[in-house]
C-alpha cells in the first residue's frame, strides 16, 4: 500500500460483504427528460469557481447473452448544469469503442439520447440531439470514437445524455470514475456479476461512499463458447447462475484538480476498476490471474516489443562494431553506443511500450518513438555483448503502477545496462540527457525489468538527489551602487532546463531573462555559462552585478540574497488531502561574502537560526556573522525525502513560511558619524 489514506483493495467481488446505508438523494432517481425547475438553481457552495456541475451520473454493467455469445452491457446516464461559457465543452461528448484484431469483433453503441434544457419565461424548453449529428471517427489503433455535440447550450443550461455500449469482450468490465475536474453532486455505479466469473477490484480515492449494497438474483445464460486453446472450435453452454449485484454511490464529491507537487490526480481520484481473476463454464475452468513472469514471457515474445530486438537483428552488427572499436571497457562501449543513438536518432515523442515500426526502420530513418529508440539502444548494447535489458515504467503524469500485472498501467520504456555491480538506466530520446540520467517524469516509484521474472525496479524521486550551490560576493560600493559577482552551480535538472533554454534562445536570451527578473533593481554583465557540453554534469552560471544602494543615504537596507530568495510560500493552499510529491530530494546552499562599504557600520543583522523539520526529514540553517569590515552568511535548505504524507502538510507549509520570512530579513547599514 503506497499511502495509508489511499484505498487500494484486491479481493474477490463474489465474496465481499457490504453494509447497506440507506440514503435518500434525488440524483439517484434521475429519469431521462424529467428535469425540474429547482435543478436550474443548483450550485456548489464549496466550489463557486466551477464552470459546470455534475448533477447526477449513473452507470451500470451487466452480462447478457443473445443466444450465441456472452457480452458486457454498459449503460451510462449523465446530467450536468452548465454554469458559464467555460463549461460549454461538457456538451461535446466522445465515446471510445474498442475493435478487436480478429473476427471483426468490436464494441457497439446504441440508444444514444441527448438533450439540452433551458428555463425560458418560467417554462423548461427542451432541445434534442438529432441522429444526423452523431459522428463516427477513426482515432487510434483498435479504437473508433462516437462524437456528438448537444445543441442549444448556453449559460445556465442543463444537459443530459445516455447511451448503451455492448461489448463482446466479456473478460473486461468497464471502470467507473466518481470524481472529475468539476463538482459531482451524485454518482453511482452498479455491477452485476454471474457466479461463473470472478473479478478483482482495484480502487483508489479519499472520498467515502454513502451507499454500498449487495443483493442477488438468478438467471440462465445460453451461449456458444470457444474453449481456451481450441481455435475455431466452439460448443453450446447453458448455465444457471446466481447474479451478484454490487452498487457503490457517492455524493457531494469535490472537484479534483492538479496541484503543485503532485504526480497526477489520477492516483487519488475516486475510481473503481476490475480485472478478471477466473471463470468456469461447466467443467471448463481457467484461472486468468496474470503473473509477472507470464506477462514478461508474453512481452518478450511480442513482435512489437521483445521479438523486435532479435528479429533480423543482423542490421545492428556493423554499426555496433564500428561504435565500440578501440573501446577498452564496458563503460566506454555503453557510453559510445548511447551517445550515438541519442545524437543521431530523433524522437517524435510518441510514448507507449510498443514499437511503432521495425527497429531497422528506426535505424535507417533515424527517427522514431520512445519505445523504438530505447529498444534499438538495448539491441545495440546486446550486440556489443553487454548485459542490457528494457525497463517499462509509468511516468509521473500517467500514474502509479499496480501490484497486479497490468500492461495498461505502463506508458514508457527506458534502457538499462549492467556495468559491474551497478544497473545504469538510460534514455536516448533526448540529446541533452547525460549517460545514466533520466528526466524527472520517470521517477515514479515501481517499474519492471523485462526479464524472466519481471523483477521490480524502483525509480523513486527519493533516490534522485539534487544539489544547488550559490556563491555571492559584494566586492565594492561605488557611486551609490553595490558591485559584486554571482556564481551558481544549479541542480542537474535545472541545468537541463537551462541547456534547453539556451538551445532555443541562446545565451543572450538566457541572461536577458535573468536581468528582467530583477525588475530594474539589479544590472548584470559579463554573463558566462560553463560546462554546457558536459551533459553528465551540472552547468556553472556566473555574472557580475550592480545593485542600487543609495550613495547619500544615512541608512542602507540590503537583502543578502541576490536572485535566490523565496519570496512566497511554495505551498499556497491552507489544506491538502493529497501527498506532497516533489520530483527529487533537494539540497540548496547559499553563501555570501559582503564587504562593508567604507564609512558604514552594521546597525542591524538578522539573527542566526537553525530549524529542523520533523526532526530528521529536513533542516533550515541561517548562519550569519559580522566583523569590522565584512559580513559572511551561509543559508541551507535541505529536505531529506521527496514525498510527504498529507498529515505532514500543515507543518511543511509552516516550515516554508518560516523560510520565506527569514529570507526577507535585511542587513541594515548605518553611516558612521563624523
Amino acid at each position: 500500500m503506497r499511502y495509508n489514506s489511499v484505498v487500494l483493495a484486491f479481493f474477490t467481488l463474489t465474496s465481499c460483504l457490504f453494509s447497506t446505508v440507506l440514503y435518500a438523494q434525488d440524483g439517484a432517481k434521475m429519469k431521462f427528460g424529467k428535469v425540474s425547475k429547482e435543478e436550474f438553481n443548483l450550485s456548489s457552495a464549496k466550489d463557486t469557481g466551477a464552470h459546470a456541475i455534475i448533477i447526477s451520473e449513473i452507470g451500470s454493467s451487466a452480462f447478457e447473452t443473445n443466444g450465441s455469445s456472452l457480452a458486457v452491457v454498459y449503460k451510462v446516464h449523465k446530467r450536468y448544469k452548465i454554469v458559464d461559457k467555460s463549461g460549454y465543452d461538457y456538451a461535446n461528448v466522445k465515446v471510445n469503442l474498442f475493435k478487436g484484431n480478429t473476427n471483426n469483433t468490436q464494441e457497439e453503441i446504441s440508444k444514444i439520447k441527448a438533450s439540452a434544457y433551458n428555463l425560458e419565461n418560467g417554462e423548461i424548453k427542451e432541445t434534442k440531439l438529432e441522429s444526423k449529428d452523431i459522428y463516427t471517427e477513426q482515432t487510434i489503433k483498435n479504437y473508433v470514437t462516437k462524437k456528438f455535440a448537444i445543441p442549444g447550450v448556453k449559460e445556465g443550461t442543463i444537459i443530459e445524455y445516455s447511451y448503451t455500449v455492448t461489448s463482446p469482450f466479456w473478460t473486461s468490465l468497464p471502470s467507473w470514475t466518481y470524481q472529475h475536474s468539476i463538482p459531482t453532486l451524485w454518482s453511482e455505479y452498479t455491477v452485476s456479476i454471474p457466479d461463473f466469473l470472478r473479478f478483482v477490484q482495484l480502487g483508489t480515492g479519499f472520498e467515502p461512499y454513502v451507499e454500498k449494497t449487495r443483493n442477488t438474483s438468478h438467471t440462465v445464460f445460453s451461449f456458444r463458447y470457444e474453449p481456451y486453446g481450441a481455435t475455431g472450435q466452439s460448443e453450446n453452454v447453458s448455465l444457471s447462475s446466481e447474479i451478484t449485484h454490487f452498487r457503490w454511490a457517492a455524493k457531494d464529491l469535490p472537484a479534483i484538480r492538479d496541484e503543485k507537487f503532485i504526480t497526477t490526480t489520477d492516483n487519488y481520484v475516486n475510481r473503481i476498476e476490475f480485472q478478471l481473476a477466473s471463470y468456469k463454464f461447466g467443467e471448463v475452468a481457467k484461472d486468468t490471474k496474470n503473473t509477472w513472469p507470464k506477462l514478461m514471457e508474453d512481452l518478450n515474445k511480442d513482435e512489437d516489443f521483445g521479438a523486435a530486438m532479435g528479429k533480423n537483428g543482423n542490421f545492428m552488427d556493423n554499426i555496433t562494431d564500428e561504435l565500440i572499436k578501440g573501446a577498452t571497457s564496458d563503460q566506454e562501449k555503453a557510453a559510445r553506443i548511447f551517445n550515438w543513438v541519442k545524437t543521431n536518432v530523433i524522437c517524435n515523442d510518441s510514448r507507449g511500450i510498443w514499437t511503432s515500426q521495425r527497429l531497422k526502420t528506426t535505424l535507417t530513418s533515424k527517427k522514431g518513438g520512445v519505445s523504438d529508440i530505447n529498444l534499438l539502444l538495448v539491441g545495440l548494447l546486446r550486440r556489443a555483448k553487454l548485459d542490457a535489458f528494457p525497463i517499462i515504467l509509468s511516468t509521473r503524469e500517467h500514474g502509479y503502477v499496480s501490484y497486479y500485472p497490468l500492461l495498461s498501467r505502463f506508458n514508457y520504456v527506458i534502457a538499462a545496462v549492467r556495468l559491474e555491480d551497478n544497473v545504469v538506466t538510460l534514455d536516448a530520446t533526448d540529446p541533452l540527457l547525460g549517460f545514466g540520467k533520466l528526466l524527472p517524469s520517470c521517477y515514479n516509484g515501481d517499474a519492471r525489468i523485462v526479464d524472466e521474472l519481471g523483477s521490480n525496479f524502483v525509480i523513486s524521486a527519493d533516490s534522485l538527489h539534487e544539489a544547488e550551490m550559490t556563491s555571492v560576493s559584494f566586492d565594492k560600493f561605488e557611486k551609490g551602487a553595490f558591485h559584486g559577482t554571482f556564481q551558481q552551480r544549479p541542480t542537474y535538472l535545472q541545468s537541463y532546463n537551462i541547456r534547453k533554454e539556451i538551445q532555443s534562445k541562446k545565451k543572450e536570451g538566457f541572461f536577458e531573462r535573468i536581468g528582467k527578473s530583477f525588475n530594474g533593481e539589479v544590472e548584470i554583465s559579463n554573463g558566462q555559462v560553463n560546462d554546457l557540453d558536459s551533459l553528465n554534469d551540472a552547468i556553472m552560471v556566473s555574472y557580475d552585478f550592480k545593485m542600487k544602494g543609495g550613495e547619500d543615504d544615512d541608512v542602507i537596507y540590503l537583502n543578502p540574497f541576490v536572485g535566490s530568495a523565496y519570496k512566497e510560500n511554495i505551498f499556497k493552499a491552507a489544506e491538502r488531502k493529497y501527498p506532497v510529491e516533489m520530483n527529487a530530494v533537494y539540497d540548496e546552499m547559499y553563501s555570501l561574502n559582503f564587504q562593508i562599504p567604507e564609512g558604514y557600520v552594521v546597525d542591524e543583522l538578522p539573527k542566526s537560526s537553525i530549524v529542523k523539520f520533523n526532526e530528521t526529514e529536513g533542516i533550515f540553517q541561517y548562519l550569519i556573522q559580522a566583523t569590522e569590515d565584512r559580513v559572511q552568511m551561509r543559508c541551507r535548505i535541505q529536505l531529506k525525502k521527496a514525498t510527504f504524507e498529507p498529515e505532514d502538510y500543515p507543518s511543511l507549509r509552516d516550515f516554508w513560511g518560516m523560510i520565506v520570512k527569514k529570507q526577507a530579513e535585511q542587513i541594515v547599514l548605518k553611516k558612521k558619524k563624523a
